[in-house]
């Protein structure tokens, strides 16, 4: 389990120190460099599966991220020998600590120095134990797409869950591997039907048929509502096709498994927010390492809930608060942490962090103008 990350000249950090906890959550006014820190993870990961790393450099560009040129990755006010790092620290005590030299020249950036206990590479960060959802997830689709190597090898549902069908088809009777993640509704502990109960918070009496069409290498994926007749996913929304993946890759992740997600709120209701926001705070207490990046305070609601009834221990919780901040004409990303306590209170409160219902309630308190 990540324990700390540095970040030294990449993006919009020149030298940021963040702490992890099994549950870490990222907030803060848009392009202040939250998905930043997710980049830095998914560019060791993506180095290391191009073959880059341990030996020769940064992978800018892939299926987890596209940073875009060496120049985009380097931090704006950087001197032109100062190297791209990334210090990583794991509750085992080992560190990865990784410099990056900018080559000007051809744009590239070229491995300085990497950790010298190869054991890292086996870590989470590296390995299968492993899921990232991007923001920009599969919308309704009538068909989803097979792969048997991501799937049935890897493990993986996709960086869009563009795979969560054809993982579901061939996962569906299998117990999930953290009972404390079972849904008191669910008929069984078995995958298919502890997903039917979670979704069943987002939208209730939700049931999932999957046909496989393999020789189209395609999935059919229809819902159905009690005993009526089943529909397409086109005609169901946005909701369900969104929350899915993430209902999927937590109740199928083994403890040790790291979970990066963006967004898990989009397309939800407030409800089903707060109860995303429960469902990852019940995973990071049952061992899988879960990374969000949301802007919804009803996702935080959700949090501070599990620990108020005691499901997840405060001091399992990372709260970073992302801020721009401009100094002699250089802009650069500052990060306030505040705490929480045992009864889901949070200790401070920093402008912008989730206050927004407050102020336009304050403004509407206020007598209307003439």
């Amino acid at each position: 389990m990540i324990r700390s990350l540095r970040l030294i000249n990449f993006k919009p950090f020149e030298n940021q120190f963040l702490e992890f906890r099994p549950l870490t959550l990222l907030s803060g006014l848009n392009s202040t460099g939250k998905s930043s820190v997710l980049q830095s993870l998914l560019l060791l990961r993506q180095s290391y599966q191009q073959g880059l790393l341990p030996n020769i450099g940064l992978a800018l560009n892939g299926e987890l991220v596209r940073i875009g040129t060496a120049q985009d990755a380097l931090f704006e006010g950087a001197g032109k020998e100062d190297p791209i790092g990334f210090d990583l620290v794991w509750e085992n005590g080992f560190k990865g600590i990784w410099r990056f030299n900018y080559d000007r020249e051809v744009d590239v950036l070229n491995l300085a120095s990497s950790p010298v206990a190869q054991e890292i590479y086996k870590s989470s960060l590296f390995s299968n134990k492993f899921h990232y959802l991007h923001a920009e997830r599969m919308g309704p689709r009538p068909f989803n797409e097979m792969s048997d190597y991501q799937v049935r090898r890897l493990g993986q549902i996709g960086t869009m869950g563009e795979y969560t069908a054809h993982f579901l088809g061939i996962y569906r009777d299998k117990d999930i591997p953290n009972g404390n993640l079972s849904h008191p509704k669910a008929k069984s502990w078995n995958l298919s039907n502890q997903v039917e109960a979670w979704i069943g918070e987002v939208s209730p009496g939700t049931r999932l048929n999957i046909t496989p069409k393999p020789d189209v290498d395609l999935m059919s994926f229809q819902y159905s509502y009690g005993d009526s007749n089943p529909y397409r996913a086109t005609n169901v929304g946005f909701g369900i096709s969104y929350t899915l993946p993430i209902i999927v890759a937590v109740l199928a992740s083994e403890p040790g498994t790291l979970i990066l997600i963006e967004n898990p709120e989009a397309h939800l209701h407030p409800k089903g927010q707060a109860k995303m926001g429960e469902l990852l705070a019940f995973a990071a207490s049952c061992g899988v390492q879960v990374v969000i990046e949301t802007h919804s305070d009803h996702v935080l609601n959700g949090i501070r809930l599990a620990v108020h009834s005691g499901k997840l221990n405060p001091k399992d919780v990372q709260l970073h608060y992302l801020q721009r901040q401009e100094k002699d004409g250089l802009a650069f990303t500052e990060v306030i942490s505040p705490h929480i306590d045992r009864n889901g209170r949070i200790d401070q409160w920093p402008d912008g962090f989730f206050d927004e219902w407050d102020k336009s309630l304050e403004a509407l308190l206020e007598p209307a103008g003439e």
